[in-house]
This record gives C-alpha cells, sequence and structure tokens, in this order.
C-alpha cells in the first residue's frame, strides 16, 4: 500500500469560482524527488502543484483540489488561458530530458492512475481534458515526454489513447510550407485543443506544436513534422471528440 502524506505548499490561492475542466500531467524534471519536493514548497520558488507522486508510488498532498496550485505557466488548452483557475496538477518525480529522462516505474504509473481516476469522478474531467504540461505548453514544455505511458493510463480509465489514424490524402507537411493544407493542420490542431495561430506559414510554433501532438499520441517519433501517420490520428482523434464530448 503506498502512502498518502501531507506536505503543504504556501503557493495556492483562489479558483475564484472557477470549476476544474483540465488534469495535467508533468514530471519534475529535477535530480531527485526530495530536491523536487522542497522546490514546490518554497514560497520564493512560486511553484506547485495539487499532488507530487514518487517512482516508489507514495503520493504528496501539497495544495487542496479546490485551490489554484501554480503549476502550468502560461500556455492554452481549448481556449484556456488560464490552466492553472482551471486544472489540477501532478507531478511526477522523473530527472527529465535535462537530466537522465527515463520510464515511469509501474509503482508510480499505478499510483498516478488511481490518483487521477479520483479526481476526475470527483470534478467531471473529460478524457479529452487529461493533458501533458506540453500539450498546454508546447512553446516551452516538453513534459511528461515521449516515455510517458498514455495507453496505460487509458486503459484504467483515465485520458483516452488510440492506435492508428483516419485516411488521409497529401502527404508529408513540415517546416518551411505554407498554403491552404497548412492552414487546414493549424485550425484542426487548434480545434483539437492547442493554442497556436492559424496563418497557412509552416513555422516554429506549428513545428512545436506537432511535436507536442506527437509526444502524446504518435511518441514513436517526436520531429515536428506532420506526416501521414500523425495528421490521420489527428483526424481520427477530431472525429471520436466530436461523437463523444459532452455538449
Amino acid at each position: 500500500m503506498n502512502r498518502v502524506m501531507d506536505r503543504p505548499s504556501p503557493n495556492r490561492d483562489s479558483r475564484n469560482g472557477v470549476a476544474v475542466s483540465i488534469l495535467m500531467i508533468h514530471y519534475t524534471g529535477m535530480k531527485t524527488g526530495a530536491e523536487a519536493l522542497a522546490r514546490l514548497c518554497d514560497p520564493e520558488a512560486k511553484v506547485s502543484s495539487h499532488y507530487l507522486v514518487e517512482e516508489d508510488g507514495d503520493v504528496f498532498r501539497l495544495v487542496p483540489e479546490e485551490l489554484r496550485a501554480w503549476h502550468a505557466g502560461q500556455g492554452s488548452w481549448h481556449g484556456i488561458d488560464n490552466i492553472n483557475a482551471h486544472s489540477i496538477g501532478i507531478e511526477l518525480v522523473n530527472p527529465g530530458h535535462e537530466w537522465g529522462y527515463r520510464h515511469f516505474p509501474p509503482p508510480q504509473m499505478k499510483a498516478l492512475a488511481s490518483l487521477s481516476r479520483a479526481i476526475i469522478n470527483r470534478w467531471g474531467i473529460d478524457a479529452f481534458n487529461v493533458i501533458g504540461h506540453s500539450d498546454g505548453a508546447p512553446l516551452r514544455k516538453t513534459d511528461p515526454g515521449e516515455l510517458f505511458d498514455w495507453p496505460y493510463l487509458a486503459g484504467r480509465g483515465v485520458g483516452f489513447w488510440i492506435e492508428g489514424g483516419d485516411p488521409v490524402t497529401g502527404g508529408r507537411l513540415g517546416p518551411g510550407e505554407s498554403g491552404v493544407m497548412v492552414e487546414a493542420l493549424q485550425a484542426d490542431l487548434a480545434a483539437f485543443g492547442y493554442g497556436l495561430h492559424v496563418h497557412g506559414r509552416y513555422d516554429a510554433e506549428t513545428r512545436a506544436v506537432v511535436a507536442a501532438f506527437q509526444r502524446h499520441w504518435r511518441p514513436a517519433v517526436v520531429d515536428g513534422v506532420a506526416d501521414e501517420d500523425t495528421r490521420g490520428r489527428l483526424a481520427r482523434l477530431l472525429r471520436i471528440r466530436a461523437e463523444t464530448v459532452r455538449p
């Protein structure tokens, strides 16, 4: 049985009546869990999350769910710019890409699944609003990254997962290209939830958003190039979301 421990963080404030609709998952990106916990509870750091999950599955409760934790920073999801006010944030202890990124161990994933399922049930969070930090801030963040096991979570009632996509035409789209196909890609990514400008130019922002989509939905290759597999998965997800999302 994993331990659940209270370690209150002072880095919190009111949601001002905003309802929770997003569950955002992070990795800590620090060398140790103790180092990450200390930072999340340091008033000078001005960062926090609602929970931190250690690699052995132990859970620390840092901020009550009814309050706003300071985990998301600048970003956007489905037109929501103040993600902190609308979300629950969970930090997973993992050194991240800077300090030796590695797979998230089974005890940690099991604890995360149980915790996330309870949060989703409490707040009625839609499966398509269970996102990674990189989904909400693709220009700044890469966590929880391509090694995170989204299919495992989906199999336990947290989030959503697909294998493969719908047929698409037009081949690959990549940096430097422009035109109606690029504009349609940008519009589809924006419709799915990503924050980006729709202007028909495959610029650095578009590449970053495509890479974020790949980290979550096609982690085998994360290169920011919208090949047919990437575009097909996006098309399928948009179709399923349109069929299942609550009105």
